[in-house]
């Protein structure tokens, strides 16, 4: 099956379905016609745009990748994968 994540005008993940890979275009055509909006392919295990879509995430078409909310202030951006980096928890 193929995903789809609709995004909005900020590129903001609103939903993630799935489409039939029946189609030639795995679905993509029967979501605008019949739902609207924008979509872009999606794949959980990880072979495009970086990361499988969530809603929240953000569609970045420079990166063309999903990333994720930043969790908290003091985690960095790691440009390779497209994910937030935090650091350890201290430990008692």
């Amino acid at each position: 099956m193929a995903h789809w994540a609709e995004i909005d005008e900020n590129n903001t993940v609103i939903r993630v379905l799935v489409g039939s890979n029946d189609e030639p275009d795995e679905g993509h055509q029967w979501l605008v016609d019949n739902l609207g909006g924008t979509w872009v392919k999606t794949s959980y295990n990880g072979n495009i745009r970086k990361n499988f879509a969530g809603k929240g995430f953000t569609y970045d078409e420079g990166r063309d990748a999903f990333i994720p909310p930043q969790p908290s202030p003091d985690c960095t951006f790691d440009e390779e994968t497209c994910t937030w980096v935090c650091p350890e928890e201290a430990t008692e």
